[in-house]
């Protein structure tokens, strides 16, 4: 099954592949496909919702698009790029994380890379995404290096993960890395509203609180549950923060149990508490949480900038530390010990 992939359009002739706000990586990968100096191995890096996504599932259209002239692959249009867009390509395959511990097991990669093995079907390649490498634990990265030390020549590994951090430097050295970079809120505001039909107002907030992630605001533009889950992961801090150790000890146990739905809701909080920080030193610059400026100005009644700052901190260092095999319950509740006790 495909793993939420936003191929939805065919491309244009203005900008041929639907991935937006990465153009040098686009035209990186387009010279690769037009000099058939195509690599068995790729790693696209970045936030999480930058676009790693949608850059992968292109690329894959690109490689077995069925269009004479490689110059308009992906066409969109053709039996295998209809087929990646509706996730049934017979040569697409995909990792898959562990539902209850949120990271690649070797059993899973040894099995992926066993089929990615066997002679594409229909296609030119036979091609694997992998996404969240960097959840990947090294024994589990290493069942990949007999696969990329000796790549069958039609094979194609795609692994996205957020940073290198985590990735053995013997699969880095083997893949071809592309770090894709946050997009400007101008660049991030034109694409809404040109192409998705926003009103600038909204294409203004969403560009702010996507903090770069194109692909979050372009998300949040399309389904308004986005920014529902973003506005209930605000109230779960805010009430958490007028609440008393015992109710932040209890939320801590509570949202321990899903590793993979905490680091966006960290996300989300990481954004807040720097918005606090601007608002607190009087910076000029506007939070990006702008909609919740009334709120925020109420809470520094209660707090000062530098309890602001170790709130932030704690917040980075929790999820910093998820990638890696940590009791997630017991970073939570440090990480609550330095939040500012508001309960007067």
């Amino acid at each position: 099954m495909m793993a939420n992939s936003p191929l939805t359009h065919i491309p244009n002739p203005d900008h041929p592949w639907p991935v937006f706000g990465h153009d040098w990586a686009v035209q990186h990968l387009r010279q690769s496909l037009r000099h058939n100096r195509v690599r068995h191995a790729y790693l696209f890096t970045g936030a999480q919702s930058i676009g790693k996504n949608t850059l992968a599932h292109t690329f894959a259209m690109a490689l077995n698009c069925l269009a004479e002239d490689v110059n308009a692959r992906p066409c969109g249009v053709c039996r295998s790029c209809k087929l990646i867009q509706s996730g049934n390509h017979p040569d697409l395959l995909y990792s898959e994380l562990d539902p209850s511990t949120g990271t690649l097991k070797i059993e899973t990669l040894r099995s992926l890379m066993s089929r990615i093995a066997m002679k594409p079907y229909e296609g030119r390649y036979r091609i694997a995404i992998l996404q969240d490498f960097d959840n990947a634990r090294p024994q589990a990265q290493d069942a990949l290096l007999k696969t990329l030390e000796e790549p069958p020549p039609y094979v194609v590994l795609i692994l996205l993960a957020s940073s290198l951090e985590t990735v053995l430097s013997t699969i880095i050295s083997r893949s071809q890395v592309l770090p894709l970079r946050p997009v400007s809120v101008q660049n991030c505001e034109d694409v809404l509203v040109t192409r998705y039909g926003s009103e600038m107002e909204k294409a203004t907030l969403l560009a702010r609180l996507s903090g770069g992630r194109i692909g979050w605001a372009i998300d949040a533009a399309q389904n308004p549950e986005t920014l529902d889950q973003r506005g209930q992961a605000l109230d779960l801090l805010e009430t958490a923060l007028k609440s008393n150790r015992a109710v932040r000890f209890k939320l801590a146990e509570d949202l321990g149990r899903d590793k993979r739905s905490l680091q966006t809701l960290l996300e989300v909080w990481l954004t807040y508490w720097r918005d606090l920080l601007l608002l607190a030193e009087e910076s000029p610059i506007k939070p990006c949480n702008s909609d919740r400026e009334i709120q925020m100005q109420q809470l520094l009644y209660l707090m000062d900038a530098e309890e602001a700052l170790r709130a932030t901190k704690a917040t980075q260092a929790t999820l910093d530390m998820l990638p890696r095999n940590v009791n997630t319950r017991l970073a939570l509740e440090v990480m609550f010990l330095d939040y500012p006790n508001l309960v007067r």
